[in-house]
């Protein structure tokens, strides 16, 4: 169990150093991503910035992700499942665009008028406080890699094992602290997992 996410991200940053995995920057997913970003950004001393995605939801079923949208425009699809339920393209290209506005406007907010960090020709390490289907994290790494990024890493406390699998596919590497088998939900590996204000996950983005 973690106590909480600041204490996760500490455990990730110690367990990076030891493997001795590098980056140049570390990219946080609002907003439960910011507190754990910070402390893997302290421990390997990068610079911290945000990336964000939104998942694309089915129809009538905002919760089911068919795909995700990060917020530089990059789209990842769940080809299988938008061909079993029929999606259409329209469907799929406005809920993509909705989905688009969404993450945009979350990275200006957090940026404050900064501009993103330059990615080009460097390692950058994707943080969140856990992955559970992994749909937004695909189009996390994606959207760092059509950056500039020439190297993606993924870091994460926890996350079932079949999805850390499925993202160790999309990720140069990928550390994960814990991957049980008996996964439900992300916060079951927390002692306080209370959601995290914008206002909260802002600051984070303000330390040293």
């Amino acid at each position: 169990m973690f106590a909480d996410r600041t204490d996760a991200g500490r455990r990730l940053g110690e367990l990076l150093v030891e493997q001795q995995v590098t980056g140049d920057v570390v990219l946080a997913v609002p907003r439960g991503g910011l507190p754990v970003g910070r402390a893997v950004a302290d421990a390997l001393d990068v610079p911290l910035d945000v990336i964000a995605a939104k998942k694309l939801g089915a129809p009538g079923n905002p919760e089911l992700a068919i795909g995700a949208v990060s917020s530089d425009g990059t789209v990842w699809l769940n080809d299988d499942l938008v061909a079993d339920l029929g999606v259409s393209q329209a469907y799929v290209d406005e809920e993509t665009d909705r989905q688009l506005d969404v993450a945009r406007a979350k990275v200006e907010t957090y940026r404050e008028g900064r501009p993103p960090l330059d990615l080009d020709g460097l390692t950058a390490i994707v943080v969140d406080d856990g992955v559970a289907t992994g749909a937004t994290t695909i189009a996390c790494i994606r959207g760092a890699r059509a950056a500039g990024a020439e190297r993606v890493v993924l870091a994460v406390p926890v996350g079932p094992p079949d999805t850390v699998a499925e993202l160790g596919a999309e990720a140069d590497e990928v550390v994960c602290l814990r991957s049980p088998t008996g996964f439900y939900a992300v916060g079951q590996f927390y002692d306080s997992f209370a959601q995290v204000s914008d206002e909260e996950a802002m600051t984070y983005l303000d330390e040293p």
